[in-house]
């Protein structure tokens, strides 16, 4: 359906707009509706709307603005802070400790926001000036900052889980993605803080002190309020006590608590533009879902999907070679557009391919998230890099410069998750049987 053409004409239509600075939203759905109209005027127009709209109406995309609202109660809250302080208890007396102290903090606080954005805006602001204050340059400070932050993708609770799940046509299970993304997630920060100490020894960077233990308690009380939400996250569902929706809405309401009666860090007065600010955030987020919606469907009747899982099967037998294709090219997408609409693009497409692979889907979910992670660190469209430097008052091109380590730690970690399947199979297959290897 389309001609022998649509398929090129859909891609590179939308291609072009994203090109043109066009939202990537507005961008997905115009191209949906000017093929529609070019294919059936009549009627696709209507099938396409129609789409969109069921798109957004799933019951397991509540657990996005939950999610969503919990992160920002608990970065606006104090919550950062004090992680900050309950990571320096355990790496902050080593040779670069606040390196080390800013990507621990960065997987706690991960498994709350869950989002890499959220993240670098409240440990970056806290842990950028302290760097540059004790003698670490700025651009290995943004580094730093920005590279850890993309821990909160994967580690639950992820949103772009839920997106992928969604993507995925729901038959993937958003828990088993939770779990699937906890060990990558420990490798990445593992990785980042090996390196951050051998760059700390080669220039000469200071090492913390060692806290006290009547400090350290004190520390640790004050934070494990803030780390209960991760337990009530993925203990909950892992244990069977709710779904993944039901566990945000817990989240949230825990979160709440300790924020506005515990903490108290935010006002009364404050509230309304922070949810003005989650409301925001929502629904950016549920209009590319509802477009995307209605774009896959398109592909789907130009039979996308299919023709680009011959079009990779061709090029080789040789499973390592396709997975290594599918990398690069999820790496060069990554720099020029932004991470929820590739997942929602790229999924149905690369699903088939995959499955003809006998890759398992949670594997790819997390193998994607981790490859668009480091998109998110990559001029011309990094969104995390951007934040980062306007933290650290440096120029995007001076952070740039000084990152490759970083991303070489990430790709050693990416190609880790995409070809032992163990990495991020293994917590998921001692709850789930069907899940093989």
């Amino acid at each position: 359906m389309g001609g022998e053409f649509g398929p090129f004409l859909l891609i590179g239509g939308l291609l072009l707009l994203v090109i043109l600075s066009v939202p990537i939203a507005y961008a997905l759905g115009a191209m949906a509706l000017v093929m529609a109209y070019y294919i059936s005027p009549e009627n696709m127009p209507t099938a396409i709307l129609l789409k969109a709209s069921d798109g957004v109406d799933e019951f397991a995309l509540l657990a996005i603005p939950f999610f969503v609202f919990a992160g920002a109660l608990m970065a606006e809250g104090g919550m950062a802070w004090r992680l900050v302080a309950f990571a320096q208890i355990f790496v902050g007396w080593l040779r670069g400790g606040l390196a080390m102290v800013n990507v621990l903090a960065s997987m706690f606080f991960g498994g709350i926001s869950g989002s890499a954005v959220a993240d670098t805006s409240s440990i970056g602001s806290i842990l950028i000036p302290m760097m540059k204050k004790e003698g670490y340059s700025d651009a290995f400070s943004v580094n730093v900052t920005i590279s850890s932050a993309t821990q909160g993708i994967i580690i639950p609770p992820s949103h772009n889980a839920i997106i992928y799940s969604w993507a995925a046509g729901g038959t993937v299970s958003v828990a088993a993605l939770f779990m699937a993304g906890v060990i990558p997630g420990i490798m990445v920060g593992i990785s980042l803080m090996i390196l951050s100490y051998f760059i700390s020894r080669k220039r000469g960077y200071p090492k913390g002190r060692v806290i006290p233990l009547k400090e350290a308690l004190k520390i640790t009380w004050e934070a494990a309020l803030g780390l209960v939400t991760i337990f009530i996250i993925v203990g909950g569902v892992i244990l069977g006590f709710y779904t993944p929706t039901e566990s945000a809405a817990v989240a949230c309401v825990w979160a709440f608590f300790v924020t506005m009666f515990v903490y108290r860090d935010l006002k009364w007065k404050q509230l309304p533009t922070l949810l003005h600010s989650t409301v925001k955030t929502v629904c950016m987020v549920m209009i590319v879902i509802g477009f995307a919606g209605g774009f896959g469907y398109l592909m789907t009747l130009m039979q996308v999907p299919v023709k680009v899982s011959s079009a990779l099967l061709a090029v080789s037998d040789n499973k390592y070679v396709i997975l290594a294709l599918i990398n690069v090219m999820l790496l060069v997408f990554g720099t020029f557009m932004d991470m929820a609409p590739l997942i929602l693009i790229c999924a149905p497409i690369l699903l088939p391919v995959i499955k003809a692979l006998g890759m398992s889907d949670i594997q790819f979910g997390i193998m994607m998230m981790l490859n668009l992670g480091i998109g998110l660190l990559t001029p011309p469209v990094g969104t995390v890099l951007f934040v980062g430097c306007a933290i650290g008052k440096i120029s995007i091109e001076k952070a740039a410069r000084e990152l490759w380590p970083f991303w070489l730690a990430m790709l050693v970690v990416l190609l880790l998750c995409t070809y032992i399947p163990a990495f991020s199979l293994w917590l998921p297959s001692l709850k789930y049987d069907y899940i093989t290897f």
